[in-house]
């Protein structure tokens, strides 16, 4: 008998036994933690190590974020969700741009504007979702939601 990764089957149990909230949190967690590697990228000196950790890191948060943007009820969500779906779709975008300009800029700001909503994400939880993680580290710093260019 083989046995898999204990930590790829601990996660697969948390993604399917978790709360509908949980999950939203733990993705976001996720793409934050992806978009972290692809900064990390930036301090690689090998020329392709460096491109494709950011790549690789980037297009699995950039899937994470439409994932979210895929699940959103637009019907009883209304104003919130498209405002929801606004935002994603700038993070994407933005997420795009640094992937091809190769430029950190873009990748700190979703970070701070994910770390954001996840935050708010775990206070409008509240007490309703025992055991949630804890926020992920971040530089702190003042953030707005309002998507700009």
């Amino acid at each position: 008998m083989t046995y898999g990764n204990p930590w790829q089957s601990y996660r697969q149990v948390a993604t399917t036994t978790a709360p509908p909230g949980h999950l939203v949190l733990m993705l976001y967690d996720g793409a934050i933690r992806f978009l972290n590697g692809a900064l990390a990228g930036f301090d690689l000196d090998d020329p392709l190590e460096f491109h494709q950790t950011i790549n690789n890191n980037l297009l699995r948060a950039q899937d994470i974020i439409n994932e979210l943007n895929a699940s959103l009820n637009m019907q009883a969500g209304g104003e919130f969700s498209e405002r929801l779906r606004a935002l994603y779709i700038y993070f994407d975008r933005r997420l795009q741009e640094s992937n091809v300009q190769k430029d950190p800029a873009g990748i700190r700001e979703v970070v701070q504007r994910l770390t954001v909503l996840r935050t708010a994400w775990h206070e409008m939880l509240g007490k309703s979702v025992e055991g949630a993680p804890p926020l992920p580290q971040v530089t702190p710093g003042h953030v707005s939601l309002e998507a700009t260019g």
